[in-house]
Parts: structure tokens; C-alpha cells; sequence
């Protein structure tokens, strides 16, 4: 029996950070992880998928290399050692947590952790079984790839996203079905190496809980690309066969090398003995209160597995919070409506807050600024004019209600409407804070003077 302040359970960014952060309240911690530390989000998604995204840019760009009065004879583009470069960088992030566990004296314990009581967390790791008792257990299991009834993933000719992080041989062709972030974050790698990509989804158009102009613009960048799109399409089986699977729908059948299925994530509360200590579920999460604790006192559940949205910056928030109402603090619950969204695929998507269409669903009176990169010196210079910034604010109070960015380095770019939002800025407010020149975040500001009637540049 090892004893601890506090157990986390799960080593992906929810858990580390609350594990870190436990730990700088000078309480003892141990974590435990089944797979490498760092979870899905560092071994087998954001990160690796960002590094293949970043391949795939660099090869749309050398393709480009005319326009910029650059001659190429002719290059190669490797997808095999895209993938290899992705996994060195995954691999010196997961050592990087490993130091940071090291640094602040938490203890790893290499295995599968289960509740045995309400705090105590029993580990069958590859040494034996272990124990651990501590005052508070922290749940930080994450998710993993859901598919569609019937529909087995073989990581072959069916494949998830955790599959296609480590397939070096590049399909001739592949259908994706969900059109989500995962779906087109990789329906735009692919397509960068040559492959004959089809995009599938259920709902009437693609990124369905973006704005709608902007799932228009990005469907429109991804016609030019060649990538076909068939949306409001119910598939009804995954078969073998033609090149390797057929993918029945409502609307035909479609023939792919192979299948990759993004339709979504479910919670890993499964064989945590969560029944027998009484934890609660909703909906397939764990309930969580806003200090992210379970219906049991003492034990507390953050990211994925305690609900949406499911992205790896909300649940390090989440970790933030928990760790610090078992210190004893009083912390500030999350606002979830300020927990920006951010799709990686080319042009990039970022968004907060209400889409256009909500907030007049909601009943409120809006108004709409809306600026292109076409207008702006800097993406001209950097030839990157797709998309556009579209700020939606309260007609009335100038309160930003929604922002959302289409185009280069959006997701580096909605931060300063996050921080607006939770400082409760106003347009006027944005207006008068002096953006420098020429820079992408001017269309921010541009956006604005344009819901105020102000527009300069267009």
C-alpha cells in the first residue's frame, strides 16, 4: 500500500497538469498510465497529427514554389518520414512529461489503475499489482475512437485516428466519414500527399459546429484541392471489397483503398470500477460538479471522460480546478462558452463563443463585422489570402458574443477574443487597442470596425 495526497489516474494533458499543479500546492502525487505519459492527445493525436499537418503544409507550399518566383525541378514527398518525424516529436514530448513527473517529485506507476474503493486506486502494472491510497482520486482516463454500429476498426483497411498516426504506407485512395476536426484535419494530409480523398458526413454541410459561412469557405478550399465532399449521407455498412472496402450509404455505394472513421470519441469509463465506488454517469460521462468532483466526495473526474467538449486545452483547465479544490482553494469554475474551438486542417479554423445563427436563436439583436484575408497586406504578402474573420456582437451593448476565423494561423489568432471575452471587452474596446502592422491579427480588429460600421480597409 503506497499512500499519497491525491491519485491521478490518466497521464494525457488533463492529468498532468492536475497532477503538476497538485504538486506545486505541496501536495503528494502519484499518476497512473497505461500506455506513455502524455495520453492520446500527445502520443497519438494533436500532437503527432499537428506534425503531420505541418508535412503536408510544407509540401502544398513547395508545390506553390512558382508563385513565390521559385523554380523546382522536382522534390519528393515522403509520407513515411512525415509519419517517422511525427512519432521523434511525440516521443520527446512524452519524455518531456516524464521529466516534468521527475522535477516535481510525482510518482509514475506504469499500469492500469481501477478503483477498488472511492480512494483507493489498485494498479496492474508489469511489475505485480500495486496499491495506492490517497485523500482524493483524480479520474483523467480521456476517450477513444467511436465507430459506427456494426463497423469494426481493424487499423487496416478500417481505420481510426490513432491508426493513422502510425501507418506509414500511404491509400491510393480513402473515404472519411465524419467531417468533424479529425475527419478534415485528415482528409487535408492525405490530399497534400496525393491521395484520392472522399469526405462523408451526416449532418447537411462539413465542420457542422462551425459557423456557416464558415464551413462554406472551407469547403470551398477544399474543392480546389480536389477533395471531394458528399454531406447529409447516412453510411449504412463498411464492407470489404473493390480496392479494399465499400462503403455503403443512403445515396450509393463508394469503393476506397481504405476507410478512416472520424465520427466522434467516446469516454474511457469502462473496467475502472466506477459502479462499485458509486461514481455517476451522464449521458456516458462522469457528473461532475463545477470543482469537477463525482458524486462520490474524494474523487474528482477532468477531460474527455467528464464530458464536451472534448479538447485537450479544457480538460488541462479542468485539471487546474480540480487540483485545487482538493488543495483547499476556492477555484474559478470554467466558463465552457469561452473554451475556444480550433481545427488545424488548411485553411485553419478557430471559433468562439455563438455562431452567427445561435445568437439569433437565441433571440438576441446582432451585429456582424466580417473582414477577408484578401484584404489584408499581410496575408497578401505571405499568399495566404483563403478566409476571412467574422465577429458577431450584441447590436446594442457592443458585448462579443461569437468570433470566428477561417484562414492562415486562425487558431493562433482567436486568443485575442478569448481573452476579450473573459475580460467581458466590448467592440469599442477592441477598437481602441492598437494593432500592429502590417500583421494577420489586424483582420481582428478590422472585423470589428466593420460590426461597428467603421470598416477602413474594405
Amino acid at each position: 500500500m503506497h499512500k499519497f495526497d491525491v491519485a491521478v489516474v490518466g497521464t494525457g494533458p488533463g492529468g498532468y497538469v492536475a497532477a503538476i499543479r497538485c504538486a506545486q500546492l505541496g501536495l503528494s502525487v502519484a499518476v497512473v498510465e497505461d500506455d506513455r505519459p502524455g495520453g492520446v492527445c500527445l502520443n497519438w493525436g494533436c500532437i503527432p497529427t499537428k506534425a503531420l499537418l505541418r508535412n503536408a503544409e510544407v509540401v502544398s507550399l513547395l508545390g506553390r514554389a512558382a508563385e513565390f518566383g521559385i523554380r523546382l525541378a522536382g522534390f519528393e514527398a515522403n509520407y513515411a518520414e512525415a509519419v517517422q518525424r511525427s512519432r521523434r516529436v511525440a516521443d520527446g514530448r512524452a519524455k518531456g512529461v516524464e521529466f516534468l513527473f521527475r522535477k516535481n517529485k510525482i510518482a509514475l506507476f506504469p499500469g492500469r489503475g481501477v478503483l477498488r474503493a472511492p480512494r483507493v486506486v489498485e494498479v496492474a502494472g508489469p511489475g505485480g499489482t500495486e496499491t495506492l491510497a490517497a485523500r482524493a482520486v483524480i479520474l483523467a482516463t480521456g476517450s477513444g475512437p467511436k465507430s459506427l454500429p456494426g463497423v469494426a476498426i481493424d487499423e487496416t483497411t478500417v481505420i481510426s485516428s490513432n491508426g493513422a498516426v502510425r501507418n506509414e504506407r500511404l491509400p491510393k485512395s480513402i473515404i472519411v466519414i465524419g467531417a468533424g476536426a479529425v475527419g478534415v484535419e485528415f482528409a487535408d494530409i492525405y490530399a497534400a500527399y496525393g491521395v484520392q480523398v472522399t469526405l462523408l458526413e451526416a449532418l447537411p454541410r462539413i465542420v457542422p459546429i462551425e459557423d456557416d459561412e464558415v464551413s462554406k469557405e472551407l469547403a470551398r478550399a477544399f474543392r480546389r484541392r480536389g477533395i471531394e465532399m458528399k454531406t447529409g449521407v447516412t453510411v449504412t455498412a463498411v464492407k470489404p471489397g473493390g480496392p479494399g472496402a465499400v462503403v455503403e450509404t443512403d445515396g450509393g455505394a463508394l469503393e476506397a483503398e481504405q476507410v478512416l472513421m472520424a465520427v466522434g470519441r467516446a469516454a474511457k469509463v469502462t473496467g475502472l470500477g466506477l459502479e462499485a465506488a458509486g461514481v455517476a454517469l451522464e449521458r456516458g460521462f462522469v457528473k461532475v460538479s463545477p470543482r469537477m468532483e463525482t458524486s462520490v466526495p474524494g474523487v474528482y473526474a477532468i477531460g474527455d471522460v467528464a464530458g464536451p467538449p472534448l479538447l485537450a486545452h479544457k480538460a488541462m483547465a479542468e485539471g487546474v480546478v480540480a487540483a485545487e479544490a482538493i488543495a483547499g482553494r476556492d477555484p474559478r469554475p470554467l466558463e465552457y462558452a469561452n473554451v475556444p474551438s480550433c481545427t488545424y486542417c488548411r485553411p485553419q479554423i478557430a471559433s468562439i463563443g455563438l455562431t452567427e445563427g445561435k445568437a439569433r436563436e437565441n433571440g438576441r439583436e446582432v451585429t456582424v463585422g466580417k473582414f477577408p484575408f484578401t484584404a489584408s497586406g499581410k496575408a497578401v504578402a505571405l499568399g495566404e489570402t483563403e478566409g476571412f474573420v467574422k465577429v458577431v456582437a450584441d447590436k446594442a451593448t457592443g458585448e462579443i458574443l461569437g468570433a470566428h476565423i477561417v484562414g492562415h494561423e486562425a487558431t493562433e489568432l482567436i486568443h485575442e477574443f478569448a481573452l476579450g471575452r473573459t475580460l467581458e471587452a466590448t467592440l469599442e474596446e477592441i477598437v481602441h487597442t492598437i494593432h500592429a502592422h502590417p500583421t494577420m491579427s489586424e483582420a481582428a480588429l478590422e472585423a470589428v470596425l466593420g460590426a461597428l460600421g467603421q470598416a477602413i480597409h474594405l
